[in-house]
């Protein structure tokens, strides 16, 4: 993942890695994450993800054994938008936050970027 800069603007790179490397290791990231908060993904309610791609998608779900619907946000903020780079996990979370889960309801927003990295968020409604 990186960008290309020109006189027409910022280009995202992306390689086909990324969702290897998604379905690889992220999943186990997110279990230690929310065992940290004696949660499991089972526990989840909402998933807000950086929706980098359909193979990405695809790649967070098979790697969290996540329902077919648990990345539907993120698949709408794609088909809508395309990916957004960086601000694309805020666009799901708005939407999200437009309709958001009853109170005491569990979410987890995780964001990736260059370099593969990824951040993730626990949030409580």
């Amino acid at each position: 993942m990186g960008w290309h800069i020109g006189s027409d603007g910022f280009r995202i790179i992306l390689s086909a890695d990324v969702a290897t490397v998604a379905e690889k290791y992220l999943g186990e990231d997110v279990r230690e994450f929310l065992a940290d908060h004696g949660l499991v993904t089972a526990d989840v309610d909402r998933w807000i993800c950086h929706p980098g791609g359909p193979r990405v998608i695809e790649a967070v779900e098979n790697g969290l054994d996540l329902p077919d619907d648990a990345l539907d946000a993120t698949r709408k903020s794609l088909r809508d938008n395309g990916n957004l780079s960086s601000v694309s996990v805020l666009d799901v979370l708005r939407d999200t936050l437009a309709d958001p889960p009853p109170p005491g309801s569990i979410g987890v927003m995780i964001a990736m970027g260059p370099a593969f990295c990824s951040e993730l968020v626990l949030l409580r409604w």
